[in-house]
């Protein structure tokens, strides 16, 4: 299985040397010196990690032939992408890897369904999960442990307990609204 792991962004300075946006949580495993990874354009790699560094907060990483400024410049918004083994599990328990979740079935912990993940979303904060609807709506459910009970990766679902509000519809908290004022009708 295939996963994009890294977005280049700018070049840094004149040997080569190209800032990245981090999309693993894992990045000393997948983006570290020896790493081959295909790349999207495709026809930009595959490209073999040479160096890494981290400098005022930022990854920045040098290719094998990749030595000048020109070079890193044209690998700009190239995708870096890492082949992962399926059945590859994170050290920790409650830790998962993004394409474990994608396509998981998102139930309510009554079984109410609720969507289909699309899409992780890591935010400085937290992460999110971008679940699609059945009526082809979006709805982003905060992956905290408060709300996500609980994750089912045989089952392939994930169970959640959203507060009051986070996933209603506009239409059914409009509807509740009137129903409460249908009623005081005194």
């Amino acid at each position: 299985m295939q996963l994009v792991v890294a977005r280049i962004g700018r070049a840094h300075g004149i040997k080569g040397e190209v800032t990245v946006e981090v999309r693993t949580d894992e990045p000393e495993l997948r983006l570290g010196p020896g790493a081959v990874l295909a790349t999207d354009p495709a026809s930009t790699g595959p490209l073999t990690i040479e160096t890494g560094r981290v400098h005022s907060g930022r990854l920045l990483l040098r290719f094998e032939g990749v030595h000048d400024r020109t070079g890193a410049e044209a690998l700009r918004n190239t995708l870096l992408i890492a082949d992962v083994d399926p059945d590859e599990r994170p050290e920790e328990d409650d830790e998962y890897y993004d394409h474990q979740l994608i396509d998981l079935d998102v139930v309510l912990t009554d079984g109410t369904e609720v969507g289909r993940i699309t899409e992780i979303s890591h935010l400085p904060s937290q992460d999110l999960f971008i679940v699609e609807r059945p009526d082809g709506t979006e709805v982003m459910i905060p992956f905290v442990g408060e709300i996500v009970t609980e994750i089912d990766l045989d089952e392939q679902r994930a169970v959640i307990d959203p507060p009051p509000g986070l996933i209603d519809d506009r239409a059914e908290i409009a509807s509740a609204r009137d129903d409460e004022t249908d009623g005081n009708d005194d």
